[in-house]
């Protein structure tokens, strides 16, 4: 396994923006474990379906969601799904892009766990850790181009379940 990390491209002020709410990250999960509507996105989400379109319209326009080939639905009727078409795991992302980025995937996070339950869990680590904004910057190096080879490899274990997770670290109050 090696420990570098893969190149990534610096994320533009408009993708940071997209990016900045906890519900259009929970669309773009959704969007790429397989095409949905608009209309299953909203069910899902248990949310408005015009809700769920204005977000879907901010990811399609940043580029992260793109329109599917229209199918036909089990009612018979044409359906205009959305798929993923960025993988935004190979974006640089600072945590201070854009206001609310780094908090956006923890509420996401959140909501996505409070919706599978609590035996969903299967591993944490809780710590606290002394380190300079260096070791800080090595660690998050370390741990990304652990994630980075399971990332590579991940058409190779779509047999597997889909599993989420977050990795934060975040100063201690005093």
């Amino acid at each position: 396994m090696t420990d570098r990390l893969r190149e990534r491209r610096e994320i533009t002020a408009d993708e940071a923006k997209a990016m900045a709410h906890p519900l259009r990250l929970r669309i773009l999960r959704l969007c790429r474990q397989r095409e949905m509507t608009n209309k299953q996105l909203a069910e899902r989400l248990d949310r408005d379906p015009g809700t769920v379109l204005h977000h879907v319209r901010h990811l399609v326009k940043a580029g992260f969601l793109e329109q599917a080939p229209v199918r036909t639905g089990e009612s018979g009727a044409l359906e205009k799904p959305y798929r993923v078409g960025v993988d935004t795991w190979w974006l640089s992302a600072p945590a201070d892009a854009v206001p609310g980025t780094a908090q956006a995937p923890i509420a996401a996070f959140q909501e996505e766990l409070a919706e599978a339950g609590p035996d969903s869990v299967r591993t944490f680590a809780r710590f606290m850790l002394h380190l300079s904004q260096e070791q800080v910057e090595e660690l998050d190096r370390r741990i990304c181009a652990v994630i980075d080879s399971y990332i590579e490899t991940e058409g190779e274990r779509l047999d597997q379940p889909a599993l989420g997770g977050i990795f934060v670290m975040h100063r201690l109050a005093e």
